[in-house]
């Protein structure tokens, strides 16, 4: 058997595809395979990759059957590394916000396969630098708490009842699809009705749209809409600074994304 090659677990950011740091480039140059989840821009490695590396679609969707299990992502790496290949394995935003690097630092370790955390840029701190909507700010919020919301979540009534009251800037990933109930449990526990609220749609890219609202009128005022994966949702006081700090301008329609799985 070969000697073991090296894992490179990285974070490929929210979707602009300069936003990577000068490390990941590096790594794509070195890399013979290269394991890509679905929100990782494709200009990315098309860019900077070594043309002759090995590039597996490895992508995980919400309410998608079709999309490829973490234990066969981990078998994947896996073998790659024991055929004594570098591998990198990319992940959109950040490496360890809401993602499963746990189970991948795990099967390397119990592998004994050695690795490099590469951080990235998370679909927050994009989404919000993109919307001009600073995460906390002096006179409306002192931190920001990070949360995901879908229907495979649960939260005790304490745990609504603190976000509900919190002055905190909430961020909530995997949330977009059900954003009614979300902002309707939040005013069940309390939070303040004109409190504003963004959807913030294939942040960073040529297809980025934000959309606002408030949580007593998100019922209304997206009732018909199906916002495209990506999307996050910021709730809170910071949201009302979008109309003055708004800078970036979309150009593009359809998704980024989606042509990621398309390409390969």
């Amino acid at each position: 058997m070969n000697k073991n090659g090296k894992v490179i677990l990285a974070g490929a950011g929210p979707g602009d595809a300069e936003l990577i740091t000068l490390k990941l480039q590096k790594r794509l140059k070195e890399a013979d395979v290269i394991i890509t989840d679905r929100l990782v821009n494709p200009l990315i490695i098309e860019a900077n990759a070594n043309p002759e590396a090995t590039v597996i679609i490895a992508g995980k969707q919400g309410y998608n059957d079709a999309s490829v299990s973490q234990e066969d992502i981990c078998k994947l790496i896996v073998d790659h590394a024991l055929d004594g290949k570098n591998v990198l394995r990319l992940k959109g935003g950040d490496v360890a916000f809401f993602s499963n690097v746990l189970d991948e630092l795990k099967v390397l370790q119990e592998n004994n396969i050695s690795f490099e955390v590469i951080p990235g840029i998370t679909a927050a701190s994009g989404a919000s630098a993109y919307a001009g909507i600073p995460l906390t700010a002096r006179g409306y919020a002192q931190a920001v708490q990070f949360i995901t919301f879908n229907p495979t979540n649960f939260y005790s009534s304490e745990k609504w009842k603190s976000l509900a009251g919190t002055s905190d800037t909430l961020i909530f990933y995997m949330a977009a699809k059900n954003i009614t109930d979300l902002a309707e449990l939040l005013l069940r526990y309390t939070r303040k009705p004109s409190t504003p609220m963004a959807v913030i749609e294939q942040a960073t890219t040529e297809h980025q749209q934000v959309h606002i609202s408030s949580l007593k009128n998100c019922a209304n005022d997206f009732a018909t809409k199906h916002f495209s994966s990506p999307s996050l949702v910021i709730v809170g006081e910071v949201v009302e600074l979008h109309q003055s700090f708004k800078w970036f301008v979309a150009e593009g329609t359809g998704s980024v994304f989606n042509e990621l799985i398309t390409a390969k």
